[in-house]
């Protein structure tokens, strides 16, 4: 029964029941009495406390008030806090008038506005401490999520280290560009240096960002660039390629090798499928203030747009874990018997702008 008590009501249990046993101590030190009076204006004071305090919870978490920043978080707390106090006082104070419960002497004519506007303040700090002790405590539970986050995303990184040449720079794309490569050696050489070239960029930044979480759009456009070239050669006439690049974008970071993935995923399931070849477009572009990466090649799906492979499905991994729900991946057939693989990441503002 007790292990179905969520650890919330556990600490909310817990600190009013601190705060009930500061006021018994007080209460016995300086009158040396515990009256029965006390012990029912506690149990009345508990009772309407966590009732109170649940509903300052309820009202953080309906309006994502965790998420705020601290200019915009601390106005909305404190009136909040003000007016829980307000009805948490005037509630506590007609119970007290009710049942003959006031702790003023009653000879002594106080004003029930006095004592709501006393009972009010001495609430209000009360309520402060609950609210402080709510955001720690969230504050470090962000940090260890973030913390566990991290690790996850260290740990998908070394296992994609021993799969990433396999996967992304896999032994066919490497034997093809090498053929091709000396097939140009006689009849372009100049060609055929400069694909020497492309291929050592690809394999030199497979290297290399292994071990970066982002790299800017424009560092990973450039490796596919270098990657589609190679496979011009090896397709010929059978593979267009365009580009439609927003340059406002090519600062923006993004999962290193992703685009090489997609762009890989395309020719591997798209064009070498297809008996006349066909086009890959790469768009990149801001919609809605996110950004939008789009990958399109001549195919379809047959159907399999759920089934991801290990790239695809990498791809999905490290955008959950860098993103979060603000990015999204999703792959489909389009009008045109063309394949769509789009990616949506947050904007995020260089500091030179």
């Amino acid at each position: 029964m007790l292990s179905k008590i969520s650890r919330y009501w556990w600490c909310q249990i817990c600190g009013w029941g601190m705060f009930a046993l500061i006021n018994i101590f007080f209460a016995y030190t300086y009158d040396k009495t515990i009256s029965e009076k006390l012990i029912i204006r506690l149990l009345i004071a508990l009772s309407l406390g966590i009732p109170i305090t649940h509903m300052i919870r309820n009202v953080i978490i309906t309006r994502n008030w965790l998420l705020l920043p601290i200019e915009k978080l601390v106005p909305r707390l404190f009136i909040c806090i003000i007016i829980a106090s307000f009805i948490y006082s005037l509630s506590l104070l007609t119970f007290f008038e009710l049942f003959n419960l006031s702790e003023i002497d009653p000879k002594k004519k106080v004003p029930f506005i006095n004592k709501l506007v006393l009972r009010t303040f001495d609430s209000s700090l009360i309520l402060m401490v609950w609210v402080l002790i709510y955001y720690v405590y969230h504050f470090f539970q962000k940090n260890k999520k973030q913390e566990v986050d991290t690790f996850r995303l260290q740990s998908l990184v070394k296992e994609l280290e021993l799969k990433t040449i396999k996967s992304h720079i896999n032994p066919h794309f490497i034997f093809n560009s090498l053929n091709s490569i000396r097939a140009l050696v006689d009849e372009n050489p100049q060609r055929a240096r400069r694909a020497i070239t492309e291929l050592s960029n690809i394999l030199r930044s497979s290297m290399q960002t292994e071990k970066l979480e982002t790299v800017p759009l424009e560092q990973e456009l450039n490796i596919v660039r270098d990657y589609l070239a190679l496979e011009q050669m090896r397709f010929e006439e059978r593979l267009k390629v365009q580009f439609n690049i927003d340059e406002d974008t090519l600062d923006q970071p993004i999962p290193p090798m992703m685009l090489q993935t997609l762009a890989e995923n395309a020719i591997k399931h798209g064009i070498s499928k297809q008996v006349h070849g066909g086009v890959v477009t790469i768009i990149s572009d801001f919609t809605d203030n996110r950004h939008e990466l789009i990958v399109r090649n001549s195919g379809f799906l047959n159907g399999h747009a759920g089934q991801m492979g290990f790239g695809l499905q990498s791809t999905q991994d490290r955008l959950n874990l860098l993103f979060g729900t603000k990015a999204s991946f999703e792959i489909k057939d389009i009008p045109g018997n063309m394949v769509e693989a789009k990616v949506i990441m947050p904007v995020y503002k260089s500091l030179g702008k």
